[in-house]
């Protein structure tokens, strides 16, 4: 049997090359909760870039099945081969972590691998709420559970802005695949719709649908800021850091952001992060 350790171990060396932010937040993290948060947060990256690894649908549910049916305690085989799956299964043992929790989160993720568009923004919220909102809380209860529930609020509306922030960045790609996550409710309201956005050609409506998407974000993030957050959980949090300076970019730059990055470059967001775990907020 494979060392739990080892898989762990393994764990954190696929979350440095698949999300280096993650990887960084699980530095900042308790020794002892590291591994777990790895094997979560591992998990999550493999499911948001099944839609970079196939080119239908179809594979990317199968992809999405195997890890449905790992949680709900019908896989085929042993975990052994990946130690992926057995770091999570352990994490989700130890720290007695709802299944039901990760299972909505791959139900959620399915819409990444098809290009309908966000109907409204309770879609949004929701989609955003079985994901980021999700993936936030599961690592609080791998913190601290005792304190986990106090920063559910938090969690939440820290998970839309984070979702929105991410989507933000995403979006050249996005647009690129004719997939829309600005809810279409938004579009109308700036005398756009799904086709129009994605042709890209009237750059000031537009820019008034990213900047209130954008905005959105903020709301939500400002939200999250004012509930409460105790320090033993801030470590789940510490991504969200990077959130503003990517929604502030996107109002400022507007239909700019389908062909300029937002992104920071790593050693910024590196230093957000440490900051805001010095400061002991996001």
């Amino acid at each position: 049997m494979a060392d739990p350790k080892t898989n762990q171990d393994i764990s954190l060396a696929m979350l440095r090359d698949i999300d280096r932010d993650r990887y960084l937040a699980c530095l900042l993290s308790p020794d002892d909760k590291r591994g777990a948060l790895a094997a979560l947060y591992a998990f999550n990256g493999e499911l948001a870039r099944i839609r970079d690894l196939v080119h239908e649908p179809l594979p990317g549910e199968i992809r999405m099945q195997y890890w449905r049916d790992l949680l709900e305690g019908n896989a085929h085989g042993s975990t052994e081969g990946n130690p992926l799956a057995a770091a999570l299964l352990s994490a989700v043992e130890t720290h007695r972590l709802p299944r039901q929790t990760l299972v909505n989160m791959i139900e959620a993720r399915i819409f990444d691998l098809y290009d309908n568009p966000m109907e409204s923004r309770t879609a949004l919220e929701g989609y955003a709420g079985e994901t980021a909102s999700a993936l936030i809380q599961l690592a609080s209860l791998i913190l601290y559970p005792d304190e986990a529930m106090i920063s559910a609020d938090a969690a939440g509306h820290a998970g839309v802005a984070q979702a929105i922030s991410g989507m933000l960045l995403l979006m050249p790609l996005h647009q690129r695949r004719g997939q829309v996550y600005i809810p279409l409710e938004i579009l109308s309201a700036t005398g756009l719709d799904r086709e129009s956005f994605l042709a890209g050609a009237d750059r000031s409506r537009i820019s008034a649908a990213i900047e209130a998407f954008a905005g959105l974000g903020r709301d939500h993030l400002a939200k999250a800021r004012a509930s409460a957050l105790p320090s033993s959980v801030l470590p789940a949090f510490l991504p969200v850091a990077l959130a503003e300076p990517v929604l502030v970019k996107a109002q400022k730059r507007g239909a700019a952001v389908l062909e300029v990055s937002l992104q920071e470059p790593q050693w910024r967001r590196q230093m957000r992060m440490a900051f805001a775990g010095m400061r002991k907020k996001i």
